[in-house]
């Protein structure tokens, strides 16, 4: 079961809600039902599931219903129509307190606007959220704590927000954290920071997300930041869900031209994977079964000069070349083993287009794609990271 899941879900500010859902289904611009009838359609029939541990980016232009789905998450905004349940339990439905309740146990809330208070010190804004709950100042300490100590800020408890500069904004994390919620929402939480310290609080949010494992809805309207956060990406436009799915997907296969042109100038290096666009290896050599003649042959077959050798289960063991194979056969040896080259670099299949350009740039011999468990996956020659990164750019262009 899904840790959120969201069924057509709805919200019209303003009367005759109704009159204006059904306007809009029979598309008609939400600009003109604004004009004509006061209704502003922010979402419209939004389905999607937020699955435990993952982060999911909701991303869009200026007015496309990001915040206001956000919103709708924790009913600070309450939908006009459709579910949303939270572990099971349809939200919409609560009363006042259990509504109260839910929040306080399952969400922590992380805002553009910092949000803090001026005359409170760091721990005592970080354990606001826990003092409004009740809980006891010896505990609210440890808590607020533990929160400064995971978001960097250890240290600088007793320090009061303007001397903080541009670490304010962990101070709102660590706020989120101290009430240790299963769900973070988050509205454009790092769009005010500068850029450095933008992807500072970004690769903050991946190490604690790597050891805490929350469900994060991460609203963002910066391709390249949804991209490196997300683990699936949902794009909005005009209040409806136009594309969903993992950052590769949005990038190498755009639902429609909106979506084309929306990530035409993201950066796919750091997006692309080695799994991506490499190539199955149909010719290799096994240790205790090939010898020099069966390699050679395998090379000419293939137009190859290097040849991957596995053992006799299948893992990478190394690389032999043309040259160093030939000299084998020459003296009549039946092992591959005196040439195999074993300091070879390898990568994992996850392992970003970026860090194969880099590697690749001056590499001798085709790269090998292995497993965790040094299974060989496939192999990546220049010709292929060449041609997947032309065909993705072409894509989105």
């Amino acid at each position: 079961m899904a840790k959120i899941s969201v069924k057509n879900l709805s919200k019209v500010f303003g009367f005759g809600a109704k009159h204006a859902l059904k306007q809009y289904k029979e598309g008609k611009p939400r600009k003109e039902i604004l004009n004509d009838t006061g209704n502003a359609v922010a979402l419209f029939d939004v389905s999607l599931d937020v699955q435990q541990g993952e982060i999911l980016v909701v991303m869009g232009l200026s007015g496309s219903g990001k915040s206001t789905f956000v919103r709708c998450l924790n009913r600070l905004i309450d939908p006009t129509a459709g579910s949303i349940h939270v572990d099971g339990t349809d939200i919409t439905a609560l009363s006042t307190r259990e509504l109260r309740e839910l929040r306080q146990k399952n969400f922590g809330m992380v805002f553009q606007d910092f949000a803090l208070l001026p005359h409170r010190s760091v721990l005592e804004n970080t354990v606001f959220g826990l003092e409004i709950m009740g809980v006891a100042k010896a505990v609210r300490h440890k808590k607020g704590m533990e929160a400064l100590a995971l978001v960097g800020l250890g240290g600088w408890e007793n320090s009061f927000p303007h001397q903080l500069s541009g670490m304010r904004q962990r101070v709102g994390l660590a706020r989120a954290l101290a009430i240790d919620p299963p769900v973070l929402l988050m509205d454009e939480a790092f769009s005010a920071l500068d850029p450095l310290i933008r992807r500072d609080m970004q690769d903050a949010l991946l190490g604690l997300q790597s050891e805490l494992r929350k469900t994060i809805v991460f609203i963002t309207h910066d391709l390249d930041e949804a991209l490196k956060l997300g683990d699936r990406i949902v794009i909005l436009r005009a209040g409806r869900v136009v594309q969903t799915g993992a950052p590769e997907d949005i990038l190498t296969s755009p639902a429609d031209d909106y979506v084309a042109r929306f990530v035409s100038s993201a950066d796919v290096t750091h997006v692309l994977t080695a799994e991506r666009i490499m190539k199955r290896s149909e010719a290799v050599a096994v240790l205790g079964h090939d010898g020099p003649r069966a390699a050679l042959r395998a090379m000419r077959t293939h137009s190859i000069t290097n040849l991957f050798v596995l053992d006799r289960e299948r893992k990478f063991e190394g690389i032999v070349n043309a040259e160093d194979v030939e000299q084998l056969s020459s003296l009549g040896r039946r092992e591959l083993e005196p040439v195999v080259q074993r300091d070879i670099v390898t990568v994992l299949p996850d392992t970003p287009v970026s860090e194969l350009i880099r590697i690749m740039s001056n590499l001798p011999y085709p790269l090998a794609v292995v497993n965790e468990n040094r299974r060989l996956q496939g192999v990546i020659v220049r010709g292929l990271l060449l041609g997947a990164l032309t065909e993705t750019r072409g894509k989105t262009e």
